[in-house]
């Protein structure tokens, strides 16, 4: 059986935002939001939860995990409904476990439709953040789609008059 040729309408664009509680994350999620209303494309959300440094009995270890886990579905469960308030479509979401960037890279691997990255950059002392830091060096050659990154000094107003 022969696989159809990709499409390159911009209704396929698909834009992955990773979601975490940083402030600049809402920049990005409005940027992506935007951008996919406007080329009525639509929005996938990636939280990962990272590991705890912490050593548990495995019941309390196990415990603990599911907490996190029902946190996560909580705290993106809103994000996934300021999404759809912004863009009328319910973004898909994918929470992961692990590190953020594996996270990223395994699911840039298993779901093809993604064609565009959204990063927004941090304010603080440290830095633009893990992510943006990793794939502005030698990550970079590692991913499969274009990377747009949004300057966390950046307002609603900006975001909107940009995307």
């Amino acid at each position: 059986m022969m696989e159809s040729a990709p499409t390159d309408s911009l209704q396929d664009r698909v834009f992955l935002v990773v979601v975490d509680d940083t402030p600049e994350m809402s920049l990005a999620l409005r940027y992506a939001a935007r951008r996919a209303l406007h080329v009525k494309g639509r929005v996938v959300l990636l939280h990962v939860i990272e590991p705890t440094d912490r050593q548990h009995w495995m019941a309390l270890e196990s415990l603990m995990r599911a907490e996190r886990r029902e946190e996560a579905e909580i705290f993106v469960q809103g994000i996934a409904e300021k999404v759809r308030s912004l863009t009328g479509v319910a973004p898909a979401v994918h929470i992961r476990e692990g590190l953020p960037r594996d996270a990223l890279f395994k699911l840039l691997e298993e779901d093809r439709t993604i064609s565009i990255l959204i990063l927004a950059t941090g304010l603080g002392e440290n830095g633009p953040g893990p992510l943006v830091a990793a794939l502005s060096g030698k990550d970079i050659a590692r991913l499969r789609v274009p990377v747009t990154f949004v300057p966390g000094t950046l307002s609603d107003a900006d975001i909107d008059r940009l995307s």
